[in-house]
């Protein structure tokens, strides 16, 4: 690593853009680890405001001239991203801003996640946020209501299980919300302190009741009845979560082949673990059901409890990164800590959120269970670990951080895409298979259940968002085939196939990242081992790993430019 590189002009546009970002975008602040006790404006002037800021930036990039390797990088992948960021601002997407998993009413309330509550200092950085609430969910309203009254409302799906969801976080008296929750939690703070972190708590738990019901009296009545982004708005949302524009039609029909290719092979090993012969297609019926079933009544592969689940992952992440550190992977010292956390919501999913700059605060594997699941199958979950673990996104966006010496701010904390991150965590799993981690066929079928969830979901958001004709042949995609699709498809159950599904419906393109990710990733991996055979030399796929990684989180068109050589 690079340690002496100087700061260079393209490097202070860059960190003055994350300076700028923390300012507008308190949230974005907390996720790298500054302190702040301030919420964004959500209002329609709060986004112009950001967009200005972005257009600026964007003409000091286009200006200037880079001093080196990291520079042109730099320049290119920003650019590009600002670029398609005030596509999205032009398009109007901040005013039809809904979905269940990734919009202001979920990142206002997910940041107190990230916030410490060591000491009564930190405690009132949080009461002081907490009275934010009110005023950033009012301008939230505002942007909404222009929408609506644009003819962009969000879809009603989106709307209803919103105002559910802002419903849940207020709580009631009886059964008291997340922000109830956090003001009980403020043990052996001054007396004083506990008041005020209470009634900044009840403020915010009525904010999130009020959204509730402008979300269903406001909105709703306008809402869209298709789940459907379309075309033009899909294009942007894709490139949005790629870094890359792909050819929606031919990825659509790959996702259909990868999807078979992924139901043949789980059906194989379905066959090893079932102890049977396969010798036509109609032996193959109904033998991923049996194996799962069978599987499912292995006591030896289960967990019982929240918190057993907990120590699993911290066991089985811990000898990970022990063990791959040892044999493929520089792993270095300040990120072979990887904290696993059951998440405080119950909302489903899980995630992964990284180091912060000066590594107080670990890269943290969290799980958000959804109420009632109290059993867990570890064949199911074991690629899991690796995926948000290592090799997967601990040692990608852990490893930019400690890239300090080389890598701006910028590029080190909020450079990259989901597909970037997530194609390597899918291609992270496939790597562990190939180093024997998954050699229990038990293992290797719940790795496939999980490539075949990520390929159906291609299949499935395109399908959707585009109107393509539905697989059967029955007519056209819908949000209510949907659910039944993705559930030939998953051995889950029907709440996480539900939350998956809504996901998708509200959160185009996101969710074909992960696969389209993974096959980018492979392609660059098989393009320079043919340009290693070509040149009569060996494949060194450490040193590719390792340079890969070496450029942190990209889009993914600026690291198929740099692996190819492309990039002037």
């Amino acid at each position: 690593m690079d340690t002496t590189r100087q700061q260079t002009a393209i490097d202070r546009i860059a960190e003055g853009w994350v300076d700028a970002l923390a300012e507008l975008d308190p949230t974005v602040a907390t996720y790298i680890g500054r302190e702040s006790d301030r919420l964004p404006d959500y209002s329609p002037e709060g986004a112009e405001a950001i967009a200005a800021k972005q257009r600026g930036v964007l003409a000091e990039l286009v200006a200037s001239r880079p001093e080196d390797e990291v520079d042109a990088v730099t320049r290119a992948d920003l650019s590009a991203g600002i670029r398609l960021a005030l596509a999205q601002h032009d398009a109007a997407e901040p005013l039809r801003d809904v979905n269940v998993i990734e919009s202001p009413p979920q990142i206002v309330r997910d940041v107190f996640d990230l916030m410490p509550t060591d000491s009564d200092a930190d405690w009132e950085r949080i009461a002081h946020r907490l009275r934010a609430v009110p005023e950033t969910l009012r301008g939230y309203c505002a942007s909404l209501a222009e929408g609506a009254d644009r003819g962009l409302a969000p879809a009603i799906r989106q709307v209803k299980e919103v105002a559910a969801q802002s419903r849940r976080t207020a709580g009631s008296p009886e059964a008291p919300g997340f922000f109830g929750r956090l003001a009980a939690s403020a043990e052996g703070v001054a007396p004083a302190l506990a008041l005020d972190i209470a009634a900044a708590a009840a403020a915010a738990s009525t904010a999130y009741q009020e959204l509730a019901v402008f979300l269903e009296t406001e909105v709703a009545p306008r809402a869209a009845s298709d789940d459907a982004f379309g075309r033009d708005r899909y294009a942007l949302a894709s490139e949005a979560f790629l870094g890359a524009s792909v050819d929606l039609d031919e990825t659509y029909e790959w996702g259909l082949d990868e999807l078979a290719r992924m139901r043949d092979e789980q059906e194989r090993i379905a066959a090893e673990i079932l102890g049977v012969a396969v010798d036509g297609a109609s032996s193959r019926e109904g033998l991923v059901a049996e194996a799962v079933a069978k599987l499912d009544r292995d006591p030896s592969r289960k967990l019982h409890g929240t918190e057993a689940l907990r120590r699993w992952m911290q066991e089985t992440s811990d000898r990970a990164v022990a063990e791959l550190a040892e044999t493929q992977f520089d792993i270095p010292e300040q990120i072979r800590a990887l904290e696993c956390r059951i998440a405080p919501t119950q909302e489903g999913g899980i995630y992964y959120t990284g180091p912060s700059d000066d590594f107080t605060r670990p890269g943290r594997m969290w799980w958000s269970v959804p109420e009632g699941v109290t059993e867990f199958d570890t064949w199911r979950e074991l690629t899991t670990v690796y995926h948000e673990g290592v090799p997967g996104h601990h040692l990608q966006i852990g490893q930019a951080v400690v890239n300090r010496g080389t890598l701006n701010e910028w590029r080190r904390q909020l450079a990259g895409t989901s597909g970037h991150a997530e194609g390597w965590a899918l291609y992270a799993e496939r790597l562990m298979e190939q180093l024997g981690y998954l050699d229990d066929p038990a293992d290797r079928l719940g790795m496939l259940d999980g490539q075949r969830m990520r390929a159906a979901r291609v299949v499935l958001d395109i399908g959707v968002h585009l109107g393509k004709p539905r697989p059967d042949g029955t007519g056209v995609w819908d949000g209510d085939y949907a659910f039944g699709f993705l559930r030939e498809n998953v051995n889950m159950n029907d709440p996480f196939v539900r939350f998956e599904v809504l996901r998708y419906l509200g959160w185009a393109g996101q969710a074909p990242a992960y696969k389209v990710g993974q096959r980018i990733w492979e392609d660059l991996r098989d393009e320079s081992a043919a340009r290693a055979a070509a040149e009569g030399r060996e494949f060194d796929i450490r040193g590719f790993h390792r340079d890969a990684l070496a450029l942190g989180g990209v889009r993914l068109d600026t690291l198929q430019a740099v692996l190819r050589g492309e990039l002037a």
